[in-house]
């Protein structure tokens, strides 16, 4: 049998890789080659596959090293036991194609992962090699997203987190009992142990950078752009509350940047007890913006599931809102008066929304004209606020308010 051609591997493993989530690529320090024998930058335009937070169109060459893979986890379409086509890249072909993306102006950076080769030592030299030749050999200045292996070395993530922006080590599903009967041959506590070894690098490097005696002194660096890490959604049986405790957890203890959040999504010839259908697109969507309460919004897990059902947050409406229904006596907030972390828990407002809001308070009352200037969610902001010119009388505690919000029921398609 013919060896594959570049093209045709590339093709291989950019599909195998677009079932990893965690690819954004903010975050990051500026970084610009002009000027100097290298090439490429952080920052710059280019056809776009996804968005920072701050809105920027990002775009990254996103692709496996191989689909090829020792483990046989039963939610992976590349598990040893799949009948998927198989393709490999060696490093250099990589750094080829990274940087011919990049001349052509289709890439700002690179985004690797890779299947198990031989062992999680060897696949992890590869990856830090192809990083390696790029910003060593290449003098590549774009972003570099690597994907920690579990369970290689702590001298392997400690070379990759001198080369890329952004390390990530996928926890897969968010429970220990899902790790264990889904992916055997993982554990969270070896899983856990390379995020650790990512926040010691993380740790090491701020330290070093607060510890010099000469600011214009460069300190050592290590993946300025944090770790991230992603779980798997609906492949098992866990509650929403499970994957936020889960999260919260890996928030606290090594230092995420994210987590990203993936919804299963049914593969060819899977075990009977995986799902046939993938779960809804809004779980994913509501898991995300319960994330962005805790990160941003001041929430605490458990508040957040005050609003939620069995552990399973509301898929009709936004998990604020959900919050604020059950919690009515806390409203309605003067908006003149209330505290910045008041604000931030109504419904409708967002957090450029409270800044606005706190800087027009210094020169004068806001009135209901003035908010509607300062958020686009007037309607949704009403009963829970009081203005010098409007009150929400009832509105407030009225049987209705959550029928206000939730979306019309609509029927369902005919499948002919």
């Amino acid at each position: 049998m013919s060896e594959k051609t570049i093209l045709q591997k590339l093709g291989v493993l950019a599909d195998a890789a677009k079932y990893d989530a965690s690819c954004a690529s903010s975050g990051t320090i500026k970084r610009d080659s002009t000027g100097t024998k290298g090439i490429g930058s952080t920052g710059g335009m280019g056809i776009c596959h996804s968005y920072a937070p701050d809105g920027r169109c990002i775009s990254l060459l996103k692709i496996l090293l191989t689909n090829f893979c020792i483990y046989d986890c039963r939610f992976c379409i590349n598990r040893a036991s799949s009948n998927v086509p198989r393709a490999r890249f060696n490093p250099q072909e990589v750094v080829r194609l990274t940087l011919d993306f990049y001349k052509r102006n289709y890439i700002e950076g690179l985004f690797l992962s890779s299947g198990i080769i031989r062992s999680e030592d060897y696949t992890m030299e590869q990856l830090v090699e192809v990083a390696r030749l790029l910003r060593e050999e290449h003098r590549f200045g774009g972003y570099i997203h690597l994907k920690t292996i579990a369970g290689a070395s702590p001298e392997l993530i400690a070379r990759a987190g001198l080369y890329a922006d952004r390390l990530s080590t996928n926890v897969e599903l968010p429970t220990e009992a899902g790790l264990k009967s889904f992916a055997p041959e993982k554990t969270s506590a070896t899983i856990r142990k390379t995020m650790a070894g990512v926040r010691v690098g993380l740790d090491d490097a701020a330290e070093a950078l607060r510890g010099r005696l000469l600011k214009k002194a460069k300190a050592p660096r290590f993946a300025p752009a944090g770790q991230s890490t992603q779980m798997i959604v609906g492949a098992d049986g866990s509650r929403d509350d499970d994957i936020l405790q889960s999260a919260t957890s890996l928030y606290s203890g090594y230092k995420l940047r994210r987590v990203y959040y993936s919804a299963y999504s049914p593969i060819p010839d899977a075990s009977s007890d995986l799902p046939p259908v993938r779960p809804p697109l809004i779980r994913e969507h509501r898991l995300y913006q319960a994330d962005w309460l805790l990160r941003f919004y001041g929430f605490s897990r458990a508040e957040i599931m005050e609003g939620a059902d069995d552990g399973m947050l509301d898929l009709t409406i936004d998990p604020k809102l959900a919050w604020a229904l059950q919690r009515r006596e806390s409203f309605p907030v003067d908006i003149n008066r209330a505290p910045r972390e008041m604000l931030l828990r109504v419904p409708g407002l967002g957090t450029k929304a409270v800044e606005r809001i706190l800087m027009a308070r210094r020169l004068g009352a806001v009135r209901l004209g003035d908010l509607a200037k300062l958020t686009a969610s007037v309607k949704k902001v009403l009963p829970f606020i009081t203005t010098p010119d409007w009150r929400p009388g009832g509105l407030t505690d009225s049987a209705n308010l959550r029928a206000r919000f939730a979306p019309r029921p609509e029927q369902m398609s005919l499948a002919l």
